[in-house]
This record gives C-alpha cells, sequence and structure tokens, in this order.
C-alpha cells in the first residue's frame, strides 16, 4: 500500500485482494480478445488432490468457460460449449471440422460450485479431456449424471486477460 493510500485508507475498510487468474471470484470483470465478461459462475474439481477451476464469463450474447490450473506451470485454456453427438462408451479418438482429437485425460472429480455454478456443489463429473497433435486446440466431454456435454477449447496466455475485481 503506497503512502497516499495509507493516508485516506479507513481503518475498518478491508484491502481489494489482487485478482489473478487463479483467484477470481464472481462478479469480477475480465476483459478477453477486446471483449468484456463478468465472472457468473465458477466451478472447482477435485479429482483425487488434483485441482483446477472453471470461471463462468458472460459477455452481451456469448458465454465462455475459462479452465485454470496449476500444473508444473500455469495452464490457461478457453472453452465454448458446442453441439457434438457423442454416446457412451467414449471413444479414445474424435473428429471434428477436419481436426483429429486424441483423448490425453479422463477421469472423475468432486465439484464445488459459486454464483450460478452453486447448485453442482457436492455432485461428481466424469471427465474426458481431448487435444489435437499440436496440443493447442481441445474438446471436453463432461457427463454430469447422464447428461453429456462438449466443449471446443483452446490455448490462452495469461497476458490475453485483464481483470477489475468486482468485490474485496
Amino acid at each position: 500500500m503506497g503512502w497516499f493510500s495509507r493516508l485516506f485508507k479507513r481503518d475498518n475498510e478491508p484491502e481489494i485482494e489482487k485478482r489473478t487468474l487463479m483467484n477470481l471470484r464472481v462478479g469480477d470483470m475480465v476483459t478477453y480478445e477486446l471483449a468484456d465478461y463478468q465472472v457468473v459462475g465458477k466451478i472447482t474439481f477435485n479429482d483425487r488432490g488434483f485441482i483446477w477451476h472453471e470461471y463462468q464469463l458472460e459477455g452481451g450474447e456469448r458465454t465462455l468457460w475459462l479452465s485454470v490450473e496449476m500444473d508444473d506451470d500455469l495452464e490457461i485454456s478457453v472453452f465454448e460449449k458446442i453441439h457434438y453427438e457423442i454416446e457412451e462408451p467414449i471413444p479414445k479418438k474424435l473428429e471434428l471440422d477436419g481436426i483429429t482429437f486424441y483423448l490425453d485425460e479422463k477421469g472423475t472429480a468432486n465439484v464445488t460450485g459459486q454464483g450460478r455454478n452453486l447448485h453442482l456443489t457436492g455432485q461428481k463429473v466424469r471427465y474426458f479431456d481431448f487435444s489435437n497433435e499440436d496440443d493447442d486446440v481441445y474438446l471436453a466431454v463432461e457427463i454430469w449424471g447422464g447428461d453429456i456435454e462438449v466443449s471446443k477449447g483452446w490455448t490462452a496466455d495469461e497476458y490475453e486477460f485483464s481483470i477489475i475485481a468486482g468485490s474485496k
């Protein structure tokens, strides 16, 4: 906190936590690709101690899902839900728009939700993550109960995002 800030800070006023892609909160604003989005939901996934977050970003007519995980490095992906007919058992290879996607990872995760996703808390999701040969385009298949959802995604870099805290 700078000198000027200390001079005018009220004693009972909490400081605003600096936001990063790892600690976004519902209500924060995110700018990505010159468009503004509000964080309207957050899902935290836990697969036997391996944890990652997905933030539901809403802006205008578009809804994006920002997936953030700390593996060896910060891994950032952006997803949009798509219509893709698929049934169980989930195959190890999928084709979409002339791109072949290969199963990279699968598992079951416990879910905690916030904001619009609060109702997901306590549920389990089965997930199947696919990537192309260059590992820069993805398909995510999630099975919630009996419902299968498919999203197409791509890699992103931290510098592509600007964040404005919507709360303390």
